[in-house]
């Protein structure tokens, strides 16, 4: 995925209703669901520490709230762009049947965790039926991997013993 793919908001696209909308914030990607006439439905964390830290609010949080803002809200000054990159592996749902789980969704608190349940699995679910989230696999292979790591390095002893004190 190529940055330079993304649109601004200087430069609008025509999104869809039911296209993914990729949000590209410091550090992560946010998602939200085009709904039309200029709004998206999209999760935002509502507990752990205060709103003005957003994306670390979204590692400690367990609940989120179902959000219908403009999607220009959403963005901010930040670019995005639609990407209904699933669309090659999972059947979008009918557009009707989208719609009427977005409305149904808007205003409810929902289960939020930044790895199995977090705003991409939350729009892949309404288009698709099924919760999917690239993103997260990534930073739990990621995990994965820097574990595995230090399980290697102390096997071998590569981490330095504890000093021992005499007394």
């Amino acid at each position: 995925m190529e940055f330079s793919d993304c649109f601004s908001l200087a430069r609008p696209h025509n999104p869809r209703p039911g296209d993914l909308i990729e949000v590209f914030r410091p550090g992560y990607q946010h998602w939200a669901l085009y709904l039309g006439d200029g709004y998206v439905i999209n999760i935002a964390p509502i507990d752990g520490i205060p709103s003005a830290f957003t994306s670390a609010k979204s590692v400690f949080s367990t609940k989120a709230l179902v959000k219908m803002q403009l999607l220009k809200d959403v963005v901010g000054n930040d670019t995005y762009r639609i990407n209904n990159k699933y669309d090659t592996t999972h059947q979008p749902l009918p557009v009707e049947e989208v719609m009427q789980r977005s409305e149904f969704a808007i205003g409810q608190e929902v289960a939020y965790d930044l790895l199995v349940n977090n705003c991409e699995h939350f729009v892949t679910l309404l288009r698709y039926g099924e919760g999917v989230s690239e993103q997260a696999n990534r930073a739990i292979s990621t995990i994965g991997l820097v574990v595995a790591a230090i399980d290697i390095f102390a096997f071998l002893g590569l981490f330095p013993k504890k000093q021992r004190t005499k007394y």
